[in-house]
């Protein structure tokens, strides 16, 4: 036995050692950064150990205007995107002969670049001085004055933001969903049509809970990948993010570390790990919920 345990432990031991590498350690650095005050990456000397770091990051508006964004991006984008991609893969699930070639269609933009699909956002959005962009020309069409989503009022720049995000992730979570209706036992619903179950209540008693779990799971990661944005907004609104008021804590982060405001690893690891804690919470709370409402 004992020799089969030290086999074990040696087939982990590359895996193990990676994480500790690649990511236990970088933990430990950054958490050891984020208490140190005054930190001076060249000289690699601090002035002294406290919350400092955490007082200021909470304080400074750029910080206060990326949780924010976040926070809408998360709250509109997570529940609107899991909602439809459930009614796209139901509608897909109702035409079985063509199901497949659907759910490929619907997966293309998962594959694509997601900076070539926010530049193709940016030009259909964007109002210059030569075209005010296909989106201002359908609103005009019905009697609209247009409106510049790129450099304009900041909800029209949010509504862009929450329009990609659906857009770029519905396409991974309909291949899902699409999959885990396929999954559910036809029984059930030959049961349901000979006792006359309305299909309504076919949806909430029987496919809703038998695929709970894949919906759940996309909630989680939904809310893991929406807090973690920044990519997406810059290939919209550009590097200059905080002059457009729509950085997100990714961002600010990254400012902190490489951006115009660059030089501060202290600043950016209190970012980070408030992003963790926040990340982390929520998790956990989605997890208590799931516990009492996935059918497993």
């Amino acid at each position: 036995m004992e020799k089969r345990n030290l086999k074990a432990w040696l087939y982990l031991l590359p895996a193990i050692a990676f994480l500790g590498v690649f990511m236990i350690y970088p933990l430990i650095d950054v958490l050891v950064y984020s208490f140190e005050e005054g930190f001076n990456f060249a000289s690699q000397s601090f002035n002294g150990v406290g919350l400092y770091n955490y007082s200021y990051v909470l304080h400074d508006p750029y910080f206060l205007q990326a949780i924010k964004n976040t926070f809408i991006l998360v709250i509109i984008t997570v529940p609107l995107s899991t909602g439809f991609a459930l009614l796209i893969s139901l509608a897909l699930s109702s035409i079985r002969p063509l199901r497949d070639l659907f759910q490929t269609i619907y997966f293309l933009p998962y594959v694509t670049n997601t900076l070539a699909v926010g530049l193709v956002f940016m030009i259909l959005f964007k109002k210059t001085a030569y075209s005010d962009g296909l989106i201002n020309l359908i609103i005009n069409f019905f009697g609209g004055t247009s409106v510049d989503f790129i450099e304009g009022p900041y909800w029209a720049k949010m509504l862009v933001m929450c329009i990609y995000t659906i857009w770029i992730v519905l396409p991974f979570k309909i291949l899902i969903l699409t999959s885990a209706l396929a999954s559910v036992d036809q029984t059930y619903y030959d049961a349901a049509k000979i006792d006359g179950t309305p299909k309504g209540r076919v949806f909430t008693k029987i496919t809703l809970p038998m695929i709970s779990p894949m919906v759940f799971y996309l909630i989680i990661t939904g809310f893991i990948g929406a807090f973690k944005a920044y990519s997406d907004v810059v290939a919209i609104f550009g590097v200059n993010l905080n002059a457009a008021n729509m950085n997100t804590i990714v961002g600010y982060v990254y400012d902190m570390l490489y951006g115009n405001a660059g030089g501060y690893p202290s600043y950016a690891s209190a970012a980070a790990l408030i992003l963790f804690t926040i990340v982390f919470t929520i998790t956990v709370i989605n997890l208590m919920i799931s516990k009492k409402n996935v059918h497993h």
